[in-house]
């Protein structure tokens, strides 16, 4: 029971950390640019990175690094303690690697689309 509350707040951690972190908007050279038809495109390709599901990764990375830190900790005598940091642990760097993907899509389907992002 303990180890699912510590995992289940790791992943309301990387939640509230994949909020902040979602795409920024980058900066494009605007010169020569219709800005009519780039927020078209802006619009399709953040379309295109919405698939990106930053969550599913995060309760992915919750549940394998809760497993490898439960081992670890069991090692230490405190499985429950050990699992709880593993599965914050593995939610972060699942979650910001997920928000990395989002990012990388986004600018890749503008760079597709002729502009220069600068960013």
């Amino acid at each position: 029971m303990r180890i699912l509350l510590n995992a289940t707040i790791g992943l309301a951690a990387c939640s509230l950390l994949s909020a902040c972190a979602s795409h920024p908007e980058p900066i494009v050279d605007m010169q020569g640019v219709d800005p009519v038809r780039f927020e078209r495109d802006r619009d399709e390709c953040a379309a295109y990175a919405a698939e990106v599901k930053p969550a599913t990764g995060a309760a992915k990375g919750a549940v394998a690094g809760a497993a490898v830190g439960a081992a670890t900790g069991a090692i230490s005598g405190d499985a429950s303690r050990g699992a709880g940091y593993g599965g914050i642990y593995g939610a972060s760097r699942s979650g910001l690697r997920g928000n990395a993907e989002k990012q990388a899509v986004f600018k890749r389907c503008l760079r597709g689309r002729g502009y220069r992002v600068l960013n």
